[in-house]
């Protein structure tokens, strides 16, 4: 139970550190042992900061060509749409310009007209006849 628990938490390190005590033999093995895994915590944390950062810029880098493939495609339906827009316009334009009104103007037309014929009432003065029965609500 103890040797998974120090397998877990120092992985090869303490190994390795212990190997590398007993082959140089120090005049303080206590304190050697402890640089030694103080290196080998900022070597892998280090390493795990890397990684972290290298799978960001991963992440980045496909959403960026994510975007780019998206800009492509709204710029071709772009350009699709303004030379359909373009035809519309060429087909239209000589129709519209070989007669100075068609029937179904005219008829549009004539409303507008009437309207346009009809007296302007005063500023201040209500248009509200004195024929029409105004209701008033009791509270």
């Amino acid at each position: 139970m103890e040797t998974a628990y120090l397998k877990k938490c120092f992985g090869n390190s303490l190994t390795q550190a212990l190997a590398e005590v007993a082959r140089v033999r120090p005049s303080d093995p206590i304190e050697h042992l402890a640089h030694l895994l103080y290196h080998y915590r900022d070597v892998n944390n280090a390493k795990e900061k890397k990684r972290q950062e290298e799978l960001q810029l991963k992440e980045e880098y496909d959403r960026h060509l994510k975007e780019a493939k998206m800009t492509q495609i709204l710029k071709q339906e772009e350009n699709q749409i303004q030379q359909k827009c373009e035809k519309c316009h060429q087909e239209l334009l000589p129709k519209a310009l070989s007669s100075n009104k068609t029937p179904a103007l005219q008829e549009d037309a004539a409303p507008l007209e009437k309207e346009t014929k009809r007296p302007e009432s005063q500023p201040g003065v209500s248009s509200v006849t004195a024929e029409m029965p105004q209701q008033v609500f009791a509270s």
